[in-house]
């Protein structure tokens, strides 16, 4: 009887304790509480610059620099295409698409798009002028060279 006064005292601590968390948990939404669908904020602006942007790290996927609203990309079309396909870049002037969107699974090139690099934007994303949401330090990765160079002149 005593170790079942004692188990079920510590169920309700353990209950009082996660009650009390949920109140205290650290989210991205401001005043919201969690039980509650609070008004999201606007959509940001998308960006349209047509300006290529910096890779910061080798085998990036480039940013798309223009918006993409309205673009059908599906397995019947992708518009996409109608720019950077091989046959389009010369009146477009947009970048050609790489030459790896071209090979299969074995390596092997094909004649067009091979169909599981035919949805562009699960890798190519737009950009927006959001703040960010959370703090970032990254640190590009020609930086990182720089400093590891230093370090070793110090030596």
């Amino acid at each position: 009887m005593k170790r079942f006064a004692i188990g079920l005292a510590c169920a309700a601590f353990l209950v009082a304790a996660a009650a009390a968390a949920q109140e205290n948990i650290a989210t991205m939404r401001p005043t919201t509480p969690l039980a509650e669908n609070g008004t999201p904020a606007p959509m940001p602006k998308p960006v349209n610059s047509d300006i290529r942007q910096v890779r910061n790290y080798p085998e990036q996927p480039p940013l798309i620099p223009h918006t993409i609203e309205g673009y059908q990309i599906d397995k019947n079309s992708n518009k996409c295409l109608s720019c950077h396909a091989r046959t389009a870049v010369e009146v477009s002037q947009a970048p050609m698409v790489s030459i790896t969107h071209f090979m299969n699974r074995d390596n092997q090139f094909l004649a067009s798009v091979t169909p599981r690099r035919y949805f562009c934007n699960q890798c190519h994303v737009p950009q927006t002028d959001a703040r960010p949401l959370v703090e970032n330090d990254f640190v590009d990765v020609d930086e990182v060279l720089e400093y590891v160079k230093s370090k070793e002149g110090a030596k």
